[in-house]
């Protein structure tokens, strides 16, 4: 009977520990509160290498549309203008884009050389409730945006620019140009506290890219034979019809996580529908793009034009990407169908104005980008005159500065190769290589 009371006094010991592990529980963070962390942090990895993945869509796109003379150029041109980015970025843009409280000229130009410090290594649950997401996570989603910038200039310019003051342009605009414009309105400046609106980066993004390449194409001149003394036309075929069409699905996919990143949060049943609703506009875009190109150069020129339609389906994507969360899936259809038809018009129109784009970076970015902006007030609370203030300002400063930036290289080091160069091919005359060996002559 003695050892039966002493049971309780045995069963209180042995509840002890487990008594102390239920009170460590209760006071660790619940996924309430860790939860909306972990997610968004997951949104912008997934996004974010699935937006890296449309640098891969870029170089496809490019190496199939010059011709195969220049193609190992394009795709030293792409490789390298990522990696500059992703230095520049970190270097000087990043918080130069997004300066919290440490503005230089309130709402216009951030803090330079503020370099990007990433969160300790094993980020304690109850530090991780304190931010919405990692700072390696929110910084890397922003870097890949930046490179996308760049490799809109490079399809434009190909064939017929020299590769290191090409890389010098990549430094100022992933270092200065697009971080300072993306400040104006991502990093809380001037153009969101007006209340311009742009979800993903139809202006943001693309038509500065879109800017920075048509400066770029003026100050360039046209390929040789592009463009005869009559003023005819003269196409220039690419090498690689397939390797162009990858591409575009590369880009197609990639740009799931271009706008669906773009919500950045994923913490709600809220935010998660409504990424799943981003990601189906940004799919009805696309296809209507491609669609209302097919029919258009059909009824045009009595045949489909492929590459009209592969530029007719990123141009949906474009036009889509200022405002891919409120629309209807008509609503995504129509405003993607515009952006293929702009596409169609334009680029025969750059052409009578003797600008030479190679890939036509500047009909799907830059006028596909005005068109997506201006298409926010339909489905937005933005109004007509906020978001052409937008579009004006980001054009002004972005041609501007870069017609300026494109001068002085001119100037100092000379961007575009020598005639002979330029018929022989990039490929030979600045690496030394080709990407088909195998169908050089000789």
């Amino acid at each position: 009977m003695k050892h039966l009371k002493l049971l309780p006094v045995a069963a209180a010991l042995i509840a002890l520990p487990t008594l102390g592990l239920a009170q460590e529980a209760e006071a660790a963070p619940g996924f309430d509160e860790i939860g909306p962390y972990i997610m968004t942090t997951l949104l912008f990895l997934m996004a974010g290498f699935l937006v890296f993945f449309m640098a891969a869509g870029f170089a496809m796109l490019e190496g199939g549309l010059v011709r195969s003379k220049n193609v190992a150029m394009q795709m030293t041109k792409n490789i390298a203008l990522f990696s500059v980015a992703a230095v520049m970025y970190w270097l000087i843009g990043f918080n130069l884009m997004y300066p919290g409280d440490g503005w230089i000229m309130a709402g216009w130009i951030g803090p330079f050389f503020s370099q990007t410090v990433l969160d300790p290594v094993g980020v304690a649950p109850a530090d991780a409730a304190l931010d919405y997401a990692s700072v390696g996570s929110d910084f890397f989603f922003q870097l890949v945006f930046v490179a996308a910038t760049a490799s809109i200039v490079s399809g434009a310019l190909a064939e017929r620019i020299k590769l290191w003051p090409f890389l010098l342009f990549v430094v100022i605009l992933t270092g200065v140009l697009y971080p300072i414009s993306g400040s104006w309105q991502w990093g809380g400046g001037w153009l969101s506290e007006m209340g311009f609106s742009d979800f993903a980066g139809s202006t943001v993004v693309h038509s500065v890219g879109g800017w920075a390449a048509l400066a770029g194409a003026i100050v360039l001149g046209p390929r040789i034979g592009k463009y005869g003394a009559d003023g005819k036309v003269h196409p220039m075929p690419g090498s690689n019809l397939a390797l162009a069409t990858l591409g575009t699905f590369i880009l197609w996919l990639g740009w799931f996580g271009f706008n669906g990143g773009s919500q950045l949060a994923m913490g709600t049943v809220g935010d998660v529908s409504d990424v799943s609703r981003i990601f189906a506009n940004t799919n009805m875009a696309a296809a209507s793009g491609a669609i209302a190109a097919l029919i258009l150069t059909q009824v045009l020129y009595k045949k489909p034009d492929l590459t009209m339609v592969l530029n007719g389906a990123l141009a949906g994507l474009v036009s889509i990407t200022a405002e891919p969360l409120a629309p209807t899936l008509f609503g995504a259809l129509w405003i993607g169908a515009i952006g293929g038809v702009i596409v169609v018009f334009t680029v025969p129109f750059l052409d009578k104005l003797k600008i030479d784009d190679v890939v036509g970076a500047i009909p799907v970015h830059l006028c596909a980008g005005i068109w997506g902006t201006i298409a926010v007030i339909f489905y937005g609370e933005a109004s007509l005159g906020t978001q052409l203030t937008g579009i004006i300002g980001y054009g002004i400063f972005t041609f501007v500065a870069s017609l300026i930036v494109w001068f002085i290289l001119k100037a100092v080091m000379g961007i575009r190769v020598t005639e002979e160069d330029e018929i022989n091919g990039l490929d030979m005359a600045e690496l030394g290589m080709e990407a088909y060996p195998e169908f050089s002559k000789g």
